[in-house]
């Protein structure tokens, strides 16, 4: 199981307060150093708003997947935070984004930064999985949802 080692219930958001982008990036952020201790929030955040920079992650319907690579991190840390309401994100679809998967990745490790991306990429692919997660009402709920659709991952 990947995404349930890169995600836990503990790093999970169901129900973020921001009303922007930049909002969000703060809240994400916010949570991920609740989780992993010892990073650099400005780093962080930095990494992250450079990326996105390049091009926005709001790559799915209704889906961002902030992500950054960063010599702060020795594993693949992740973040989920769920909007009922939606934000604003400037994704490629111009719809508003109801769901991201905050990832910062170490530097050197392309190969497992991948297979997280590859995983994450199955599980917005299936059809209602987004609709499942949006309509839990807890950090577990979230996290079992994930890892039940995981385990027929192969």
């Amino acid at each position: 199981m990947v995404l349930g080692q890169v995600f836990s219930p503990e790093a999970i958001c169901v129900n973020l307060q921001s009303e922007s982008k930049d909002e969000v990036f703060e809240e994400l952020v916010e949570k991920l150093l609740e989780v992993y201790s010892g990073l650099d929030r400005t780093k962080v955040l930095n990494a992250l708003l450079e990326r996105e920079q390049k091009m926005s992650t709001g790559i799915f319907p209704g889906i961002a997947v902030p992500h950054a690579r960063t010599d702060m991190v020795d594993k693949v840390c992740g973040v989920i935070g769920v909007s009922k309401k939606g934000i604003d994100y400037d994704s490629l679809d111009k719809k508003p984004v109801h769901l991201f998967f905050l990832l910062l990745s170490p530097v050197g490790d392309c190969e497992y930064h991948l297979r997280v991306i590859t995983q994450l990429t199955q599980l917005i692919k299936i059809p209602g999985v987004c609709d499942e997660i949006l309509a839990q009402k807890s950090e577990n709920g979230v996290y079992s949802v994930i890892c039940r659709y995981e385990e027929n991952f192969v």
